[in-house]
């Protein structure tokens, strides 16, 4: 099992891109690729499973490469490299923390788009902080995760 958490503040010139969707009415998160919360705390999840590392080990933020990446992309790329490395990607839960927006209108969507990313189950659940902290004060969003894996030659 592998724990991931992530956490990017707002940032009005930027479009929002969370769980692997775009939010067309929202503010967007800063950072070096979309800064999606949810799709970030499961590529660590992931990764801290497997014992690879960290997003910020595999990907970096000195290589323009991953400039403006796309979350899924990450994701994507995670989990070639975690089955590279022998294992089977059980499943993956991820909680998105904020007040905006109400990830329950599109849980769906953004549980078949990141399931996809990955190979396997992905949950997606929302909350807030009522009021409290910096998610709670509206700066930006955070996001906790957890996954498993597997030897590839065991089941899961």
């Amino acid at each position: 099992m592998g724990i991931g958490v992530d956490v990017h503040a707002f940032d009005s010139s930027r479009p929002l891109w969370l769980a692997g969707l775009f939010w067309p009415d929202a503010i967007g998160l800063s950072g070096h690729s979309d800064a999606d919360v949810a799709a970030h705390a499961i590529c660590d999840a992931l990764l801290g499973a497997a014992g690879l590392g960290d997003l910020g080990s595999v990907f970096g933020t000195e290589d323009p490469k991953y400039s403006a990446a796309s979350g899924v992309t990450l994701l994507s790329e995670v989990a070639g490299l975690v089955r590279k490395s022998g294992f089977v990607i059980g499943n993956a839960s991820v909680q998105i923390i904020g007040n905006q927006p109400r990830v329950s209108s599109r849980r769906q969507e953004a549980q078949d788009v990141l399931s996809a990313a990955i190979g396997a189950p992905v949950h997606v659940s929302g909350t807030t902080t009522d009021g409290l902290g910096l998610t709670g004060r509206g700066e930006g969003l955070a996001a906790m995760a957890i996954a498993t894996v597997s030897s590839s030659d065991n089941e899961i």
